[in-house]
């Protein structure tokens, strides 16, 4: 059954054109992944199916009795209202009796009169005859499965993100035939993700949404839209379908595109010929040319390249010395010792409210703990991608912001690179460089967010949130740049797809301020979990008089110091494995030169095999020698 069409649907904002023409339908008992650039109308579809945008032109039609729910990502709330009560606030004759049934009980409890208690006991009549009383339990199960557990807490005192989940049980436990839902992860942590994606398999109805959530994608939608460049493209199937299927979709455009310009070739060739022939051209073959010339043809996507140099990092990069923080009465961070290695791509997990996030800004150096020390090498430069951008001025030009990090950056290969030129790869042209913050969308403000980090050419990189409202062709770019940076990623993410490609190590809160260190990505650390049978813990259990207890190290029976061969080793390690990558980086070049010399070609493969070799086990000692001197330098003490 169709339960919803649009034809030749078209929108614009000033001069920029969001949708052209686009037509498409929506079935029952289809999950829609909508996907695509920041800025290309998303959002703005989402708005336009549930009725809160009218198109500039074209068609919407319904099927009869249809009702739709819509998550917008910024919802709108009743600060006076309880939880219950906003969950509640929907726009079905159900959700209305439900409200009216919790508002009316409410004021009951305060002030007993007997006109109330006959409304009371009315409208318990009527929620008897719908048989709604699930509903009100289903609604309390999905609040709790979503983390928020006092119904009777007013919407006021709750986070930003708290809120969204309050909104989000909301809408899906509104009776409707098609919900649509706007970055519907943002703002959950991993487990709850989980939960939802289970929620939503089982759930009857049609669904719509916007995530930049590959692993959700691909559990939970059945068929993926594209919107690229105003046009529309489906796919059946789930997001790694949509990969394969798009791939052919690319061929078969660039294969098409090919030939248009053999034909233009050969039409032009026709068009040039001497002053005779253009005297008996035949009219129709004019305006072909002229059709093949103005056509719109597809480009594909500008890579957005963002391979930037970075400083090199010393022996010393950060060092946590037993550091804790609590905030009132709820302890964050309990007694975390650790010493950052040079090849750490750190992954911080845990429930929402745990300090995640306070241990970004203890490392980046916006809060102290409240005991402990943080000791950070001479030689690194941190560069933080927070959640907050409230720095960033609507009023400021796009050009400004960026220029206030650098006028331009160096590339891994020394070139230098502008900063009108990085707007450009990050598919900033020359009109939006211009544009004001204020008239970018909340995906490009993100964008334009990560650019500024990234021209700061920092060596250990801070990310908080990253993925939030990042599309997914920013994310993989992102992640290929990840994977070629040469300093220390430390990342807060609920992305697990994000987590699996980027982390070597897991830092996830397993208790009240204790973080457990793993080895190993996000599915890593997942199995291990599920057979050790862990579970996040939320809520505080410490007093606040309790002070978390210091481990005591234990003292050396012996006093700690370096052989002659390892002191010599440590004092010259750093220039040995910079010259093994020299000579690494020469190899790959001389391989490029002799690719047609198939003997040379080998032996300097072979050669550049056993550098590499020699490289991962001098990356090894530099660990092992830089771990052994941080203990000599503590059993001095």
């Amino acid at each position: 059954m169709n339960l919803m069409t649009l034809e030749n649907i078209s929108k614009s904002y000033s001069e920029k054109i969001l949708l052209k023409d686009i037509s498409f339908g929506i079935n029952e008992g289809e999950k829609i992944g909508i996907i695509g650039v920041n800025g290309t109308g998303k959002s703005t579809l989402l708005k336009i199916i549930a009725g809160a945008e009218v198109p500039d032109n074209g068609t919407i039609i319904k099927a009869n009795r249809v009702k739709v729910e819509y998550l917008p990502q910024n919802p709108d709330y009743n600060e006076d209202f309880t939880v219950l009560q906003q969950v509640f606030k929907g726009t079905s004759s159900e959700m209305k009796l439900l409200l009216e049934y919790q508002e009316t009980l409410d004021t009951l409890s305060k002030d007993y009169n007997d006109n109330l208690n006959s409304k009371l006991i009315s409208l318990q009549e009527k929620i008897d005859a719908l048989n709604l009383w699930d509903l009100e339990s289903e609604a309390k199960t999905v609040l709790t499965k979503l983390g928020i557990t006092n119904f009777s807490q007013k919407v006021k005192e709750l986070s930003g993100g708290q809120r969204k989940r309050v909104s989000l049980a909301s809408a899906l436990i509104t009776p409707c035939e098609l919900l649509i839902l706007d970055e519907p992860t943002n703002h959950l942590d991993n487990d709850t993700i989980d939960y939802l994606e289970e929620y939503l398999n089982s759930r009857r109805g049609s669904l719509i949404m916007i995530t930049h959530d590959r692993y959700f994608l691909d559990r939970v939608s059945n068929r993926i839209i594209e919107l690229d460049k105003g046009r529309l493209f489906s796919y059946d199937g789930n997001y790694s379908t949509f990969l394969e299927k798009k791939m052919e979709r690319l061929a078969l455009e660039s294969s098409m595109e090919e030939k248009r310009q053999n034909l233009i070739r050969k039409e032009l060739a026709w068009v040039k010929r001497g002053a005779k022939a253009r005297t008996t051209k035949q009219k129709a073959r004019l305006q072909r040319f002229d059709e093949l010339l103005n056509k719109d043809t597809y480009t594909p996507d500008e890579k957005m390249d963002i391979s930037v140099g970075s400083t090199r990092l010393g022996k010393k990069i950060i060092e946590m010395h037993h550091i804790s923080k609590k905030f009132d009465d709820k302890v964050l961070i309990d007694d975390l010792d650790y010493t950052i290695a040079r090849t750490d791509r750190i992954g911080i997990i845990g429930k929402n409210g745990m300090g995640k996030s306070t241990l970004i800004k203890i490392l980046n150096g916006e809060i102290l703990p409240d005991s402990g020390n943080i000791e950070i090498g001479e030689t690194v430069k941190i560069s933080c991608f927070s959640q907050d951008d409230s720095h960033m001025h609507p009023d400021m030009r796009a050009i400004d912001y960026v220029k206030e990090a650098s006028d331009y950056i160096e590339t891994a290969d020394g070139a230098k690179i502008s900063a009108s030129q990085m707007c450009e790869k990050f598919l900033f042209n020359s009109t939006m460089q211009y544009s004001f913050i204020g008239n970018l969308s909340g995906g490009e403000r993100r964008r334009l967010h990560l650019l500024r980090t990234l021209m700061l050419a920092p060596n250990v990189l801070l990310l908080d949130e990253p993925t939030n409202d990042l599309d997914i062709a920013t994310l993989n770019i992102l992640e290929d740049y990840l994977d070629e940076f040469n300093g220390i990623v430390i990342t807060v993410s609920h992305d697990r797809y994000f987590l699996d490609r980027i982390c070597n190590k897991i830092f996830a809160y397993e208790g009240i301020g204790k973080i457990h260190i793993f080895t190993g990505n996000y599915s890593d650390y997942s199995i291990y979990r599920e057979i050790q049978g862990i579970e996040f813990k939320e809520e505080v259990k410490e007093s606040p008089e309790k002070t978390p207890l210091k481990k005591e190290k234990p003292k050396p029976s012996k006093k700690l110091k370096f052989t002659y061969n390892e002191q010599r080793e440590f004092e010259t390690i750093d220039s040995d494995i910079e010259k093994l990558e020299q000579k690494i980086e020469k190899l790959e070049n001389d391989s490029i030169k002799f690719a047609t010399d198939f003997v040379k070609l080998q032996e300097i493969l072979n050669e550049k095999t056993n550098s590499e070799a020699e490289l991962e086990h001098k990356y090894e000692r530099w660990e092992y020698l830089n771990n052994l001197a941080e203990e000599i330098e503590n059993s001095k003490n």
